[in-house]
């Protein structure tokens, strides 16, 4: 295996510069082939941005969560996860000033995006409660992640059977389900040509560059990690979430241009939920002891800063505020706000995170 540490500062950063920009080509892509597929299918956007988008764009920190926990670094992979869940809400943020006149959470039509909300603030809750309280290993995972795990299928599933119930619809005369679903024929015109079959490749093959350049982020950020002295807990939560939220940083930029607001959206809590899916594959490859025991203050502010944007646009999408602040709506101004406070303290965590700092 390549040693990436012996490749120097400079060279790691190429790589992972190369790796960053693979990943966000790819996840640009990804957005037309699963806006095809929703309409070849008949599949609505939330559950396609939760199953298909979510899925893919989750491949990254699948790569980065098994191969560094597999190398012994699993405090890199939970720290990636957990930055990057909040790192993607405050990409929504960023998102909402491509609207400029109008609040993102004023322009979701659909309720689904509320239920991954609230499934998403469950399993941050699951796991601040397992790096508190510490884990027991049973079964080759810890007894938290199991719960984990067990939570995240059932809300899968619950999420499945929603799709096609509204039992909340948005009174709003510009945007509805309707109107979001004729946008997405429109956006799907040029993909039409191709088969059902094709655009299912061509997607695969996006997602296998995904899987690789996310190994890549993997290694040279860890490398990066130890040749800077920034500490792994840091640079996990910062660098490498940076990184492998590319995919997501560009499907709904994209989304939101082509006017798929509810698609957006629910790219980026699908993305969540499976991302923190991923914490019981890295418990269950990370050793003996069950991984979050090794989690520390640093891991547990993270969980409470992804809790709390997430809230904050729940708050957003329920009550509908169609006012906006440097083009953005007053929820999206107030997650940017709490990010990039939180990511100040994070930094003087560091050298206190389960990681090792």
């Amino acid at each position: 295996m390549l040693d990436f540490a012996g490749l120097g500062l400079w060279l790691n950063l190429a790589i992972f510069a190369g790796a960053a920009v693979a990943v966000w080509m790819a996840g640009v892509k990804i957005t037309g082939y699963a806006n095809a597929i929703s309409e070849k299918t008949g599949v609505g956007q939330a559950f396609i941005g939760v199953v298909l988008l979510g899925g893919i764009t989750s491949l990254p920190e699948l790569a980065v969560g098994v191969t560094s926990s597999l190398s012994g670094d699993a405090s890199l992979a939970v720290n990636s996860i957990l930055g990057g869940i909040a790192m993607q809400v405050a990409i929504l943020a960023l998102a909402d000033m491509l609207i400029g006149r109008r609040a993102l959470t004023s322009v979701i039509p659909d309720p689904v995006v509320m239920l991954q909300g609230g499934f998403k603030i469950l399993l941050l809750s699951i796991v601040a409660a397992s790096i508190v309280v510490g884990d027991v290993p049973v079964l080759f995972s810890g007894l938290w992640m199991w719960l984990l795990a067990a939570v995240t299928g059932f809300g899968m599933w619950v999420l499945s059977r929603t799709q096609r119930d509204r039992p909340w619809i948005a009174n709003d005369e510009e945007v509805t389900p309707e109107k979001e679903e004729e946008r997405a024929r429109k956006e799907a015109e040029d993909s039409k040509k191709k088969s059902l079959r094709e655009v299912g490749w061509a997607t695969a093959g996006c997602g296998a560059v995904i899987i690789v350049a996310g190994y890549l982020l993997s290694r040279s950020g860890d490398a990066i990690a130890e040749a800077t002295g920034l500490g792994q807990s840091f640079i996990g939560a910062v660098l490498v979430a940076i990184a492998t939220s590319l995919p997501e940083v560009s499907t709904v930029f994209s989304a939101t241009r082509a006017g798929l607001y509810t698609m957006a959206m629910s790219d980026i809590f699908g993305t969540n939920l499976i991302d923190l899916s991923l914490l019981f594959i890295i418990d269950v490859t990370g050793g003996a002891d069950a991984v979050m025991n090794g989690a520390g203050r640093f891991e547990a502010f993270a969980a409470l800063i992804a809790i709390t944007v997430t809230a904050i646009f729940f708050i957003g999408l329920v009550e509908r505020r169609d006012r906006t602040i440097l083009r953005m709506g007053y929820d999206s101004f107030a997650v940017l706000s709490v990010y990039l406070a939180g990511l100040v303290v994070l930094y003087f965590l560091r050298d206190t995170g389960g990681g090792g700092g």
